[in-house]
């Protein structure tokens, strides 16, 4: 046993908590790292757009993975905003303004959606039109994404962010030695409120993020099949 362990008995049960907690924060983000891909697929096969695929580098930190994540899903954001603003430019302004207007039929809004690709990209998917106004109508990008990237960079700047991702297979006393340096009481219940902290927001952020995705993905599925 440690001398630590011995001064401050309850370090063992702190360093559990914390090996726990970084499991369900790197769980979390590898989820994220899926969704954001299946939402760039969509976009690049039925909206034009030309998203990198991005994959979790287990030889990084979760500051660099964070990173990762905040760059496509600012592209994503980028790619949304320029179809609002393809959208705007070559429509009629009384058009324009029936996609957002929420007492428009959703069937006449994706007419017009898909009306605008025909013209913008030439051939396209029956899904095209339907897919936009699910991005632009909903408050994924506006809201969602934006608020799953302030977190993520919270994290990135965090005492987590400079973890690597693949500590988990060396063993907790590395685990302990990379998240604080050295084993003190007060070291180890500062390591485990912020882990609280952030992976209770960064969990319920996520859940939004990928139940939104869900509703995007799933109608493109019932529109192939």
């Amino acid at each position: 046993m440690a001398l630590s362990d011995l001064l401050y008995p309850d370090n063992p049960k702190r360093r559990q908590e914390l090996i726990h907690l970084h499991q369900e924060l790197l769980n979390c983000m590898s989820t994220n790292f899926h969704a954001t891909n299946e939402l760039a697929g969509v976009l690049n096969e039925h909206l034009g757009c030309t998203i990198t695929r991005i994959q979790m580098r287990e030889s990084s930190t979760v500051k660099e993975n964070c990173d990762i994540i905040i760059q496509a899903m600012s592209e994503i954001q980028h790619q949304v905003q320029k179809i609002d603003s393809d959208m705007k430019e070559k429509l009629e302004p009384v058009l324009y303004q029936k996609l957002y207007d929420i007492k428009e039929p959703e069937l006449e809004k994706i007419a017009i959606a898909h009306k605008i690709f025909s013209i913008v990209l030439g051939e396209v998917t029956s899904t095209a039109g339907m897919v936009a106004m699910k991005l632009l109508g909903s408050n994924l990008i506006t809201l969602t994404v934006s608020n799953l990237i302030s977190l993520l960079a919270q994290i990135g700047a965090s005492v987590l962010g400079g973890i690597s991702i693949t500590i988990l297979g060396l063993g907790i006393e590395m685990i302990l030695h990379a998240i604080l340096g050295a084993v003190e009481r007060n070291q180890l219940l500062e390591a485990v409120r912020s882990y609280e902290k952030h992976l209770t927001e960064f969990k319920a952020a996520s859940e939004k993020y990928q139940r939104a995705i869900r509703e995007v993905t799933s109608l493109v599925r019932k529109q192939v099949q």
